[in-house]
């Protein structure tokens, strides 16, 4: 029987820690949150790998140093808000679950976003996760403290933007399918952006895709 205990420390100190993620609370989320219940059927053994897995509708599950900087950025702390779009598998979720006041998140296939959303259930995240739009938001639960999206878009979606709370900071990679950089936009009562650097992301489909 795999020891995941030992395969998310070894994670965290191979993955996280090593590559300079510096908010202690992030990889310390991601010792307590179990990889590979997120992953798909005959994929445990994989689940703390340094790379992406397949999860179905084209979609994957991204490897977890991806998810840690793009958590970091958002900073979620214990009083906030957070959106997370394109839900997946729930594990991207689930993270910012163990970090955040509440979290929402959104998936647009049906047949990923049931069993996340038992899945997340079953395990005690205090998530809410539904069927939908991501590039159109949650306006009835906005405004948001942390937005992560979880897939790539020509542009800033403008509904997302419109959605953050003063101070709430959006990650999202934006750019074409060869070319994305991962963009970090602040709320300061106009928008600041900062550019984290170039990642590849599935593309993001949506009204504001």
């Amino acid at each position: 029987m795999l020891d995941f205990l030992h395969a998310r420390d070894r994670m965290v100190d191979g993955q996280l820690t090593a590559r300079g993620v510096r908010d202690a609370r992030v990889p310390g989320a991601m010792r307590e949150v179990p990889r590979e219940a997120f992953v798909g059927p005959g994929q445990d053994e994989f689940a703390h790998d340094d790379s992406p897995l397949p999860i179905g509708e084209g979609q994957t599950i991204f490897q977890p140093a991806i998810v840690a900087r793009m958590i970091e950025a958002a900073a979620p702390g214990p009083r906030d808000r957070v959106l997370e779009v394109g839900a997946g598998s729930g594990y991207a979720a689930a993270v910012p679950g163990r970090l955040a006041g509440r979290v929402h998140a959104i998936e647009r296939h049906p047949s990923l976003a049931r069993p996340a959303r038992e899945r997340l259930g079953r395990l005690g995240y205090d998530v809410e996760l539904r069927e939908g739009d991501g590039t159109l938001g949650w306006p009835e639960a906005a405004p948001f403290d942390g937005i992560v999206v979880s897939a790539g878009g020509p542009s800033m979606a403008e509904a997302l933007k419109a959605q953050l709370a003063i101070g709430g900071r959006l990650v999202i990679p934006v750019g074409t399918h060869e070319r994305q950089s991962l963009l970090k936009l602040t709320r300061t009562g106009a928008f600041e952006a900062v550019d984290l650097g170039p990642v590849r992301f599935v593309p993001l489909v949506g009204e504001q895709g």
